[in-house]
């Protein structure tokens, strides 16, 4: 699959983010959203949500699992500072077509989504990485004004199918995602009942032992 994050429309996929700034002279740090890491910077000027030139890509280098680079847009690191979490895109125009089977990040945003056992969730406002992995963003299908979006691992055991065709991606659901860890209830249990043994058997010790005072003949 081509990777990249949640668009704001149609006409524009977002292929990386301003994760920082580098250095003192204006040097950014861009976190690239492309299966291609360095492809981010092939395509031409970097644009913001409403289409204008946010970096034209200079001579990027790779460090660490980001990138750095300068651009004659930005000129200071309060600068760059001030622009850390700056989604940046490009046409879609000017990016290949994915292959039978592949897709862009993007095309996920708006499918529905249903469990496996064939239940509808909601649909997918957009896909974001926190750093321990990709995760799809959901907005739960029942009071969807009301009712706060939720997150899902992007893995192959969280989303077993994605079917682009048919406008969909299958998920599967564990307690714990909806915030509630399954073993929870039976720890609480394990532990109640420890806690009533342990408070029975030590009232059972009160009420066995006698209370023995010594006699006026052991104390002279």
């Amino acid at each position: 699959m081509s990777k990249t994050s949640s668009k704001p429309n149609s006409d524009l996929t977002c292929v990386a983010v301003i994760a920082g700034a580098h250095g003192v002279h204006g040097a950014v740090k861009v976190k690239s959203y492309t299966a291609v890491p360095s492809d981010f910077a092939v395509y031409g000027p970097l644009l913001g949500e409403s289409g204008e030139v946010v970096l034209i890509p200079k001579n990027p280098r790779p460090v660490g699992n980001a990138f750095t680079m300068r651009s004659e847009q930005i000129t200071s690191r309060e600068q760059a500072l001030a622009m850390k979490g700056t989604l940046l895109f490009v046409p879609r125009a000017v990016l290949p077509e994915p292959e039978d089977g592949d897709f862009y990040y993007a095309d996920l945003v708006g499918l529905d989504v249903k469990s496996t056992d064939g239940k509808r969730i909601g649909t997918i406002r957009g896909v974001h990485e926190f750093g321990a992995g990709d995760m799809l963003e959901i907005q739960p299908v029942k009071s969807a004004e009301k009712q706060a979006s939720f997150f899902h691992p992007f893995t192959m055991a969280g989303v077993p199918k994605v079917d682009i065709k048919a406008g969909r991606v299958i998920i599967h659901i564990e307690d714990s995602v909806m915030g509630r860890d399954p073993h929870w209830d039976k720890a609480e249990e394990t532990q109640e009942e420890t806690s009533s043994e342990k408070t029975s058997s030590e009232t059972q010790d009160q009420v066995d032992t006698p209370d023995v005072k010594p006699s006026t003949d052991e104390l002279t």
